[in-house]
């Protein structure tokens, strides 16, 4: 897992160790490197030495996320001497840290070694790094027993520790562990190290005490990989690109699912290495979405706990209202303390009708009418927030503006960063705003929501209001949002109701919506597959021309395969199958020059000026939206939907695909499966193959 060049990582659900390829941290205050959980760095140094020299790796196994194994010689790595002294690190993540470190004596003389491994924590807040805050409020105490050295940090009743203890005797200080093995020629020696991170609460007992209680350590995490493959369909391709993606997607779900604290147990998946190792409303809800066909079991639970921890009162510091779907949940010091959002923090106007949707889709795949019948209050009321809270203008749409001055957000819709709702001319609009998108959203989730009540919650009334009130919207978004001589929907509407001109991706989520008039829609997709959006690798996120288009800007001309794989899914809905062909050809070339995993997202330059998708900076990897993009990508190309309790399938494979066949996709239907084959003497205009609607039993 080296997306951050010359980084490891071991990730096991919100629990991950980042070290150089030697497997030491020697973290700065401003870089995600360390040992995490909970959103606070635990280890700040994990650093080996023999004979007072650092070590240098001659080879890394990284084939697992949950363990990593470094070979390693003592010394620089300049001018390579045979070196008679050699050892391996394996390295495993689970509940806790346990690494077993062997060294070798390869020697003709025996030799009495000096093994250091220096410890340290700062207990740094996920915030304090991002930002590099480093003052820390609180009192570091470090404690020094026979067998275990023990480092904590405490703030008030914020708490957090970390042990360290050796199978082997040590000689322990503050700063770490030394051992004094003696080795005859060809001997070995070993040790197993064990760090157990406490988030301890007032009481003294230990929050993650149920985490371990549920895995009592890392053993099990093979199996469970094993079992989450199996139970996924098999894809059988002859494009080597679309199965390493496919294959590594899957492993990357299962490494990023965990069991938040103090709610029962229950594993969801958490948004992305380094800085979203938590649940996000938006970013879990978008993945289910993405994964129904693969991965369904990723659902209930979501739906679950984002309904227990839906918004129940009006709290200004953290954006919340009754009703309202949570944007993120976290642990840290400057949650806390509210030098960030409280948690959980609401400011997201996307996650409540996202939220209805879901819950909608996953009936549709899975025949599940007990959970839509449990969470009817729940979608009851996030749609209630978007006709009561959202429109903070009463003009019908949902709207958006943080109350929360100090550290709320700015921009609560995906593209969250300050600047990425702009004009064309590069002004930023003021508040409140009223994103495309979102619109869309809300028009979905109230047609959904319309068959829900008429067809599991016995509400016709309900039903027909739910209905006329989409028709109304799309009514009025059609009038407001469009611009007529531009050919496509404003990106937002400013405060006053001026359309914001912008030319984005975000027209691509309005064809999954379904809000887009059929006789508007080829104006939309020229623009989506136009040389300003489309880069040949995937839609940029802001199109070449407009003032703020930056291909390096976060959300000003990057490429997010997530917001990608939705904009495919749009254009299958739409009909325009080859158009969401050659984003998904874009997308799947791009994964291959990044190991198979796609990242957050990668720079906006021409393919044709490149040659090569150009690496984002900080982009987080793996992204559990990233990782779903390749799943909702092969749905897009076999155009399968459920249809009246069946899998219909209508496959348009781009030239690159000649075959694909996904098995055992599972639903209410059972297990079926769905195939697509590329035709060579296909008629022009025509793509693929194209299998009219079967339905499979």
């Amino acid at each position: 897992m080296r997306d951050v060049p010359g980084t490891v990582s071991c990730i096991d659900g919100n629990t991950f160790i980042v070290s150089d390829t030697s497997g030491d941290v020697d973290a700065s205050p401003a870089a995600p490197v360390g040992l995490f959980t909970a959103d606070t760095r635990f280890l700040s140094r994990w650093i080996l030495t023999i004979d007072g020299e650092r070590m240098t790796a001659l080879s890394v196994d990284d084939s697992q996320y949950y363990e990593v194994a470094f070979f390693l010689v003592p010394g620089g790595q300049v001018d390579y001497v045979q070196a008679d002294v050699s050892a391996i690190r394996r390295r495993r993540i689970g509940p806790d840290l346990t690494e077993s470190l062997t060294v070798f004596n390869y020697g003709d003389e025996d030799v009495e070694l000096d093994v250091r491994l220096e410890v340290a924590a700062d207990f740094a807040d996920i915030f304090d790094i991002k930002f590099d805050v480093r003052e820390k409020a609180g009192t570091c105490y470090t404690r020094v027993d026979a067998d275990e050295l023990r480092l904590g940090y405490q703030r008030g009743t914020f708490q957090r520790e970390l042990s360290v203890s050796a199978s082997e005797p040590a000689t322990l200080d503050p700063q770490g562990l030394r051992f004094r093995p003696r080795l005859r020629p060809g001997q070995q020696w070993s040790t197993h190290l064990r760090v157990i991170m406490r988030v301890l609460r007032p009481d003294g007992r230990d929050w993650r005490a149920a985490v371990r209680a549920m895995r009592p350590d890392e053993s099990t995490l093979p199996d469970n990989l094993r079992s989450w493959i199996a139970a996924a369909p098999q894809l059988d391709t002859d494009n080597t690109a679309l199965q390493q993606v496919y294959h590594r997607s899957l492993v990357d779900l299962a490494a990023l699912q965990f069991a938040p604290l103090s709610l029962g147990g229950v594993t969801v998946p958490a948004a992305g290495l380094p800085w979203f190792m938590t649940l996000f409303g938006r970013d879990s809800l978008l993945t289910c979405l993405q994964t129904l066909h693969v991965t369904p079991s990723l659902t209930p639970p979501t739906l679950r706990i984002l309904g227990a921890l839906q918004g129940v009162r009006t709290d200004d510091l953290l954006d919340e209202d009754p009703g309202r779907i949570l944007h993120e949940l976290r642990y840290g010091e400057s949650s806390a303390f509210e030098e960030q959002p409280h948690s959980p923090y609401y400011g997201s106007v996307d996650a409540s009708p996202l939220f209805v949707v879901l819950l909608d889709e996953y009936e549709r795949w899975t025949g599940d009418a007990a959970l839509v019948r449990e969470l009817e209050q729940e979608a009851r009321a996030a749609l209630d927030w978007i006709d009561q809270y959202a429109d903070l203008t009463s003009t019908g749409y949902v709207w958006y503006e943080r109350r929360n001055r100090d550290t709320g957000l700015e921009n609560q819709c995906w593209k969250d960063s300050w600047d990425s709702i702009s004009y064309a001319d590069g002004r930023l609009p003021g508040f409140p705003r009223a994103t495309c998108e979102v619109q869309g959203y809300a028009y979905d989730a109230k047609i959904r929501a319309a068959r829900l009540a008429r067809t599991f919650w016995d509400d016709p009334a309900y039903a027909d209001r739910l209905d006329q009130e989409a028709a109304a919207l799309k009514a009025r978004f059609n009038r407001d949002f469009w611009i007529e001589e531009h050919g496509y929907y404003a990106l937002a509407l400013d405060y006053d109701g001026t359309p914001v001109d912008a030319l984005s991706s975000n027209i691509g989520h309005l064809l999954w919506s379904g809000i887009v008039p059929p006789d508007r829609a080829p104006r939309v997709v020229e623009h989506l597959m136009s040389p300003a959006l489309f880069s040949g690798w995937g839609v940029r996120t802001l199109a070449e021309g407009q003032r703020r288009y930056n291909p390096l800007g976060y959300h000003n001309g990057t490429v997010w395969p997530f917001d990608n794989s939705f904009i495919a899914w749009g254009l299958r809905r739409y009909g325009f199958a080859s158009e969401a062909g050659r984003i998904a050809e874009g997308i799947i070339d791009a994964a291959t020059y990044f190991q198979g995993r796609l990242p957050e997202a990668f720079g906006g330059f021409a393919r044709h000026t490149t040659r090569y998708p150009v690496r984002y900076p900080t982009a987080g990897s793996p992204q559990a939206w990233s990782s779903g993009a390749s799943l909702l990508l092969i749905r897009a190309m076999l155009g399968i939907d459920p249809h009246e309790g069946h899998l219909a399938v209508e496959a348009a494979l781009p030239r690159s695909f000649q075959r694909i066949a996904l098995l055992d996709i599972p639903g209410r239907w059972g297990k079926v499966d769905a195939f697509a084959r590329h035709r060579a003497d296909h008629p022009p205009g025509q793509d693929a193959e194209r299998y009219p609607s079967p339905l499979l039993e």
